[in-house]
């Protein structure tokens, strides 16, 4: 198969080409017309195939939409009521008639004929979307559809005056890598003081989020979400105990690497007692990184560096800057966090994110840049289906991004010692990064397991977990309040569930790629487009194999990528 950036949007055979969706009348003939068709030869399924996924293209791209312009301005009342019908008065329709042609798929007695290679992945998801549906789940559905979204609108309206001025907390984030020791305290205690205006407002959304989640896996005959949800996600190939031992794996070989890592930072900072606002700071007379001056110059150098790496990469964002497909800078009223939206229908993917000029914000685009890639390489894919692939492989395409993309930095940094100092930034956050995914990974499993606990039990619970995974090198004294609602600023744990070992699965197979690409480069580029082509038709290990990559998160092979790290760092 080959691959372009100049991606079409695919061509309709069953819609009507200017068909939008308008409401639930306009749309249910279609899955009237899919479900009372008759299939009678292997040609006949595969074209059914084909129209249903046309379908649920053009439903999964307008959808999209309405979430993508209700993030970018979460203060316009219009964005989100459209977004509110569609998950209240339009999805809850379709899932009865999806459900049916789930049925119909699975029945169809043509269906074993089909090449197992390439179905088998498609059918196992049609399979577990059977056995989990319940109409009464419906409504709750719709319900978390909607309510999960006021996280955006919550922390889309928090900012703090710095100087005179008004800044979101991305923004204000940028002053925590200041010279001056008092400024990033006084900004650090403004930030965490604005989360907590809302503490209570957020502990009370999450609870709602947890009782209507844990009432679907009991609807679905689950004993808790955890276990629901896993299945849900589709992670037929690990479970709970293998997030166990990661947990522990990150404790035994990675916290003593995180621990030395402080350390350092102490000393070069030159303080006796290392606090949470010096983690980002530089010694005096060390100006803070700043790449780019704003979006349009992070595009163009992210395009630069892209087109360095491999043309097709750089092609990639090329395409979605003429779409107008991207929004990078952070200002008041946007949702907080960064996102690359496939869009299944168009093909070229949006790029949502918060920048404020600061280092992390390249680190930030060149991975959902990597996300865009992977968008790229599986729009020409049969069906819809077909490119739903795992999210742990996902991960995987953009982390991979972030440790190819250093060796072309010089784009972002022209000074040999801050280009230096970039990749140490980068390769210390690929070790220091998890502890919080262990954290957050195992607050989750807790709090699901757990589901009739109290806010107070939730807090103390909390801040147990947080503190198995803290460096004992950072001094937290007097910032207990901070601490206890901390958990709340995690985007993840309010909008998607569980999503979050992901991050650490993929950056093991990051790592496992980026150290085939420091002997090889262009055979690792390979090995990456040729996993992400598969998109989602092959199980996560076959993917990870795809990549040339061990599908392993066992202590022993995790303590084997650290090393390996950290001998990078040394050579710097």
């Amino acid at each position: 198969m080959t691959y372009s950036a100049d991606i079409q949007k695919l061509p309709r055979q069953f819609l009507p080409k200017d068909f939008t969706i308008t409401n639930w009348e306009s749309l249910e003939p279609y899955f009237i017309t899919l479900d009372e068709r008759k299939i009678e030869s292997i040609p006949e399924l595969e074209q059914w195939l084909k129209d249903a996924s046309e379908l649920e293209a053009v439903i999964s791209e307008d959808a999209c939409w309405r979430q993508i312009k209700m993030t970018c301005d979460t203060e316009n009342k219009e964005l989100e009521a459209a977004f509110t019908f569609f998950m209240m008065e339009i999805q809850p329709k379709i899932q009865p008639f999806s459900d049916k042609l789930n049925k119909k798929i699975v029945d169809c007695p043509w269906t074993k004929e089909l090449d197992p290679q390439q179905y088998f992945t498609y059918l196992r998801n049609v399979k577990k979307n059977i056995e989990l549906f319940r109409e009464a789940n419906i409504p709750l559905q719709a319900e978390l559809g909607v309510m999960q979204q006021q996280f955006g609108v919550i922390s889309g309206k928090m900012t703090v005056d710095v100087n005179g001025r008004e800044y979101t907390l991305q923004q204000a984030a940028k002053f925590l890598e200041d010279p001056d020791r008092n400024l990033r305290e006084e900004v650090f205690r403004k930030i965490n003081d604005r989360r907590l205006q809302d503490k209570e407002e957020l502990n009370s959304l999450f609870s709602s989020l947890l009782q209507k989640r844990n009432q679907i896996a009991v609807n679905t005959g689950f004993e808790n979400f955890r276990d629901y949800r896993f299945a849900e996600l589709g992670r037929f190939d690990y479970s709970k105990e293998d997030c166990y031992q990661f947990h522990e794996a990150v404790k035994l070989h990675v916290l003593p690497l995180v621990n030395q890592l402080y350390e350092s930072k102490r000393k070069k900072l030159g303080l006796d007692v290392l606090r949470p606002w010096d983690v980002e700071a530089e010694p005096a007379g060390i100006q803070p990184l700043r790449p780019f001056k704003n979006g349009e110059e992070l595009t163009e150098k992210t395009i630069a560096c892209f087109e360095e790496l491999k043309p097709f990469f750089g092609d990639c964002l090329r395409k979605m800057k003429a779409l107008g497909h991207l929004d990078l800078e952070s200002r008041k009223g946007k949702a907080p966090g960064g996102y690359n939206c496939p869009l299944a229908e168009s093909g070229a993917p949006f790029i949502f994110m918060n920048a404020a000029g600061q280092f992390d914000d390249v680190t930030t685009m060149v991975h959902e840049g990597g996300h865009a890639i992977h968008s790229f390489l599986t729009h020409e894919l049969a069906l819809t289906g077909f490119k739903e692939y795992p999210t742990e492989i996902a991960e995987v395409a953009s982390m991979s991004m972030e440790l190819f993309s250093m060796n072309h930095w010089q784009v972002f940094f022209d000074n040999k010692e801050e280009l230096t100092r970039a990749k140490e930034q980068q390769l210390e956050r690929v070790i220091t990064i998890f502890p919080w995914i262990a954290t957050i990974d195992k607050f989750q499993h807790w709090v699901y397991e757990n589901p009739e606990h109290t806010e107070e039990q939730r807090a103390s619970q909390w801040l147990f977990i947080l503190g198995e995974f803290t460096s004992p090198v950072i001094d937290f004294t007097g910032l207990e309040d901070y601490r206890r609602f901390s958990w709340q600023r995690q985007l993840h744990l309010f909008e998607v569930p569980f999503y979050y070992i992901e991050y650490g699965i993929a950056q093991l197979g990051a790592i496992g790629l980026w150290q085939q690409y420091k002997q090889n480069p262009e055979a690792a580029i390979q090995n990456y487009i040729a996993a992400l082509m598969l998109g989602g038709t092959r199980t996560l290990p076959e993917l990870f194999k795809a990549a040339g990559l061990q599908f392993n998160f066992s202590p022993a092979y995790i303590q084997q990528l650290m090393l390996f790290v950290k001998q990078e760092l040394e050579h710097l």
